[in-house]
């Protein structure tokens, strides 16, 4: 006997030197070999679209019908590892396993209890080793069995390899498939993104910024939009709903929801609301929310929130970066203004630097001080920004040590009034306090250049208010009259002097026996001594105005009819009615 041709890789075919079938029976046997031949060909056809471990079971269930063998295991290539399997659900023991891994992806002999035969037959490709079939019998097969079994391991691992193939394939698909739907939803939520991000940055465009970002919140998400400051006061409120009065949270829970919100970094739940820290560094400078009673929040309305929070504090810190500048300008042109401008150069300066304040320096000005004893600056500053608002009074508004300046438009709608009373009166309603508010007003200037002067007037009337007995209430320069000579020299114990001289008797007397001797002498003189007048004045009978005049001159034992009398008595009481007036 010699080796045929072959029939596949490295298989051949054993046979005679005359292949031909000689009799009936080697006629028979031809036909079977060729019956098998053909059952392993329809085999590659069922293995086609099978996978790795099907394809070995058809393998493993074949070796019956092209040889009196048995399949008695079969092994899987997986990851370099050769993984046994069994067609009787009996796995091969450590030996047989230990066998087929020495053979390195070669056909070879194997040992398997109760068979006298056993050989194990790789099944490979030319793509490498695919795994093994183990295959045991009582006896050698014949050659031609031994070649179907050869074929059968052939058609397995071509099938293996194929099925490997395809298992690649179709993982590449859907990878291909999953990253194109990862893409599409990347770009469905960068579209989302973009449409947030271009309808808040509309809303932050708006004349009035927070309302604005509120209302683009109200619209993307259909929900109320709450914007807060940092203290928790209603800023914008957009969509239905709005609380009146607004309820304020107190200080302490305001404080815990601040805590939690930077705890968590993003938004919490504060009772029936989705909170937001505006934050765009380590200070809060104010609040977004949702109005979400149910807490059924989506995700698409959380994140414009989020969105919303950081343009939010970005347009906040920008704002406050413009008051700053703004307030830091207000201020270098007031204290320019009040140091006095040297010159038409500096004059007209001034005029630009605060018309880009948006402030007009051509309208007749005053300066007016403020003070407020025992009170925060910026709590007198916060009231009197407001109460110039109330009065319609155009002001540039700074401080100085304690005290709160103006420079004050005066409103055209005043007319000849000059209502510095309200002022008063709305500066201490707006610092909501029994505190003494007060205020020295200064002389009307029409130049920028004679701010200084206006400033000068108005520390004069202040003190002058200040060292009254009634230091609640305004002294105007314009009021002070001849008591602005009697203090030219700032000496007010000289002026105090003045006034116990002239009056002393009859301060005395008023305060032990409850008269008002020393007002009825000032509506005397100021009266210019017209009985009538004064007596209406007063409010009493004409005489009642001579008795009172006469204990008058019993009291002082000065006669009313000479001239320096006259002179002295009417500028003493002039300076005892600035001391004592009231606001």
């Amino acid at each position: 006997m010699e080796n045929g041709p072959e029939i596949g890789p490295g298989v051949r075919s054993e046979t005679t030197t005359d292949p031909r079938p000689s009799g009936p029976a080697d006629r028979a046997t031809a036909r079977e070999h060729l019956s098998a031949l053909r059952a392993l060909l329809a085999l590659s056809v069922v293995m086609a679209d099978r996978d790795e471990e099907e394809i070995l079971r058809i393998a493993l269930d074949s070796v019956g019908s092209v040889s009196p063998c048995e399949a008695c295991a079969g092994y899987l290539a997986d990851e370099g590892q050769l993984v046994a399997r069994s067609p009787t659900g009996t796995m091969p023991g450590s030996v047989l396993d230990a066998q087929v891994a020495a053979l390195a992806g070669e056909d070879g002999p194997a040992t398997v209890a109760d068979h006298d035969w056993a050989r194990a037959y790789a099944l490979s490709s030319t793509s490498g080793l695919r795994g093994y079939l183990v295959i045991g019998s009582a006896q050698q097969p014949s050659a031609d069995e031994q070649f179907l079994l050869r074929v059968l391991a052939q058609q397995a691992g071509a099938g293996l390899a194929a099925a490997a193939l395809r298992r690649r394939e179709h993982e590449h698909v859907r990878q291909h498939r999953s990253v194109a739907e990862q893409l599409a939803r990347s770009v469905a939520e960068l579209q989302e993104h973009a449409r947030i991000h271009d309808e808040l940055a509309r809303g932050a465009a708006a004349a009035d910024s927070e309302k604005g970002i509120a209302a683009a919140v109200h619209r993307l998400t259909g929900l109320p939009a709450i914007v807060e400051d940092r203290f928790g006061n209603l800023r914008a409120w957009a969509g239905p709903g709005e609380p009146k009065p607004y309820p304020k949270p107190s200080s302490r829970s305001r404080t815990d929801t601040v805590r939690r919100a930077q705890r968590a970094g993003g938004p919490v739940r504060d009772r029936d609301r989705l909170l937001a820290l505006a934050q765009p560094g380590s200070e809060v400078l104010g609040t977004i929310a949702l109005l979400d009673p149910e807490g059924a929040a989506t995700p698409t309305q959380v994140l414009t929130l989020k969105q919303a929070a950081t343009v939010l504090g970005t347009e906040l810190a920008h704002q406050r970066g413009l008051d700053e500048v703004e307030l830091r300008l207000r201020r270098d042109l007031i204290d320019d203004l009040l140091n006095g401008t040297r010159s038409d150069t500096d004059e007209a300066g001034a005029v630009a630097r605060a018309r880009a304040l948006g402030h007009d320096l051509h309208a007749p000005h005053r300066v007016v001080v403020i003070r407020a004893q025992d009170r925060d600056p910026d709590q007198v500053t916060t009231a009197a920004e407001r109460a110039a608002a109330t009065l319609d009074m155009k002001s540039l508004i700074t401080t100085r040590s304690d005290m709160v300046v103006l420079l004050a438009q005066r409103p055209s709608a005043w007319g000849d009034r000059l209502p510095w009373p309200q002022l008063h009166a709305a500066v201490s309603r707006h610092i909501r306090s029994a505190t003494a508010v007060t205020i020295g007003v200064g002389g009307v200037y029409e130049h920028p250049g004679d701010a200084a002067r206006s400033w000068q007037e108005a520390l004069h009337a202040l003190d002058v208010r200040l060292k009254s007995r009634r230091p609640d209430g305004v002294t105007v320069w314009d009021d002070l009259g001849i008591y602005r000579i009697l203090t030219a020299a700032k000496d007010d114990d000289q002026v105090d002097g003045f006034i116990r001289e002239w009056l002393g008797p009859l301060l005395d007397y008023d305060a032990t026996h409850d008269t008002e001797l020393v007002k009825t002498l000032a509506a005397y003189l100021e009266s210019g001594g017209n009985y009538d007048e004064a007596a209406e004045e007063l409010v009493v009978h004409r005489s009642t105005l001579r008795y009172r005049l006469k204990r008058i001159r019993q009291i002082t034992g000065l006669r009313l009819t000479e001239a320096d009398n006259r002179l002295n008595l009417h500028l003493a009481t002039r300076a005892w009615a600035l001391l004592e007036r009231p606001p």
